[in-house]
């Protein structure tokens, strides 16, 4: 049996979603147990360059169609159509009141630092199909749209976030708009709102910044600085009784995945990686109540970004924390991207 499989067979607690938009790539995982799936701009001009002969038709009549319209505006619905066409995969198994079959779409990176935009797309996102998520980055501005945007009675999955600490800030701003909706007499039971902890973009950015600042650092440690997050704030969601869920991205190991199982959370696994892990032999098995090694913790420790992804970082800090700057940074050069492969299509020469 392919082990994600064995995995939602054995710990049902434990789902796992697709990353990616990819019909193809997010078929292959529900066969295997998936349960959702994600998007982000990069994802989206992935998907396009991959399977571009897919799509040539749509996007040629989508340009002949809208003659005036914007390459930003033609990106956006091309954005649009893959996230409603895997809604559309998912919907069968959509559960409200559980959170299965949603698919999340990610709001314009390029407002990361305007919490009212954010809101504005993201009550538009949510009227696309019943099994919307909306992502958005967990900047200072993303925390206050995420109380907001649940206020509103939206899904969220607060998104470029690697700590710990911004984490907590987003259950925190969830439980305030919950808080907000119960004073006004309104359902909450099918709000399913996730946070995601990117654990291997957490472990890259502390090799790098070791590395500049000449920190010689165990380098075993590093492979477990955002597994530690995630449990940490794991713990901390069960122990204060948040509704949000930890949510894990980034994969880099077979670690990220073996040690969130026997956890009630998500994962969302890039089909590259999920390829590996369905053929590997490794026991399936509870490992999320496992702490991790106090001697990492204390290797990691060294570097004063894991202090303030593990321990203590203000919501003003997110905003300058390093793997945010250089995530959002990447998040906007791949929709530039997607938008250049949408303008090859309206400007021919």
């Amino acid at each position: 049996m392919d082990k994600l499989l064995e995995m939602t067979q054995k710990f049902p607690m434990t789902k796992y979603w697709n990353d990616s938009c990819s019909i193809k790539e997010l078929t292959y995982a529900i066969e295997r147990g998936a349960v959702g799936a994600t998007t982000n701009p990069v994802i989206v001009k992935g998907v396009l360059e991959k399977e571009l002969d897919d799509y040539r038709d749509y996007i040629t009549q989508l340009v002949k169609d809208n003659p005036t319209s914007s390459e930003d505006e033609l990106a956006w619905t091309v954005i649009e159509k893959m996230a409603v066409d895997g809604a559309k995969l998912l919907e069968p198994m959509f559960d409200s009141e559980n959170g299965t079959g949603r698919i999340s779409i990610q709001t314009n990176t390029k407002h990361f630092n305007n919490w009212e935009k954010l809101v504005e797309q993201a009550v538009y996102f949510n009227t696309l199909a019943l099994n919307m998520q909306v992502k958005a980055p967990a900047t200072s501005a993303g925390i206050k749209a995420f109380e907001e945007m649940t206020y509103r009675g939206i899904s969220i999955n607060a998104t470029v976030s690697f700590s710990a600490t911004q984490a907590l800030a987003v259950g925190e701003a969830v439980e305030r708009g919950l808080a907000r909706r119960t004073a006004e007499g309104l359902d909450n039971s099918k709000l399913n709102p996730v946070c995601t902890i990117m654990v291997g973009r957490l472990d890259d950015w502390l090799r790098e910044v070791a590395e500049k600042k000449n920190i010689c650092v165990d380098p075993n440690a590093f492979h477990y600085a955002g597994i530690a997050c995630v449990k940490k704030a794991y713990k901390v969601y069960n122990e204060k009784g948040y509704k949000t869920k930890m949510l894990s991205a980034a994969y880099r190991t077979p670690l990220q995945w073996l040690e969130f199982i026997g956890g009630e959370m998500l994962m969302t696994i890039p089909y590259k990686n999920q390829v590996p892990f369905n053929g590997s032999d490794f026991e399936i098995k509870a490992r999320m109540d496992n702490e991790v090694d106090p001697y990492y913790i204390k290797e990691l420790r060294k570097l004063p970004d894991f202090i303030k992804a593990y321990d203590e970082m203000s919501i003003a800090e997110f905003d300058t924390f390093g793997p945010v700057n250089k995530t959002l940074d990447q998040f906007a050069g791949g929709y530039d991207d997607l938008v250049k492969i949408i303008r090859k299509f309206m400007i021919k020469y």
